[in-house]
């Protein structure tokens, strides 16, 4: 029998059947990937509440199970299932050339024209380039509805076999 726990005549595997139904519930409405782990270790706790082991250490190894199924196979189990930042058509903006079709200076934002759209478009924070009309680019990044760009720079291997001394 259970040293501070007193449940009368209700068996301790009832109690790890609930907290496994519980569980699971609330992972089901949250999606979290959180209280899955911990349905788990209760799922693990009703096969062992049929062995002679006292409460206290069934919660303790339930603990246990629980802590190191969510420290160890949570962050798996995220990357797996991808949750967290969809990725959407904007970001896929990021690093791509475009061109300058409105003047961009170090005070105006200006407009680019990239994949066929015009986005407003201004320099990098305490950036001085201006960049003209008919000027190349590369989107650093998106910040709301504003690219933030930087003058483009041809690498050496993209530049083409006649334009090689």
């Amino acid at each position: 029998m259970s040293l501070l726990f007193d449940f009368g005549s209700l068996s301790t595997h009832w109690i790890w059947i609930g907290l496994t139904v519980l569980f699971a519930i609330i992972e089901a409405v949250t999606l979290g990937l959180t209280t899955i782990w911990f349905a788990i270790g209760a799922l693990v706790l009703i096969f062992l509440s049929f062995l002679p082991i006292v409460f206290e250490v069934q919660v303790l190894i339930f603990l246990a199970i629980s802590a190191c199924l969510l420290f160890f196979t949570r962050p798996l189990a995220i990357k797996k299932f991808k949750t967290g930042r969809v990725k959407t058509n904007v970001d896929s903006l990021v690093g791509k050339n475009a061109l300058v079709i409105k003047q961009i200076t170090e005070f105006d934002s200006g407009e680019i024209k990239v994949n066929g759209l015009i986005w407003t478009a201004r320099t990098e924070e305490g950036s001085t380039i201006t960049l003209g009309e008919g000027t190349k680019c590369e989107i650093v990044r998106i910040e709301g509805a504003h690219a933030v760009v930087r003058p483009f720079v041809e690498k050496a291997d993209e530049k083409s076999p006649d334009e090689s001394e």
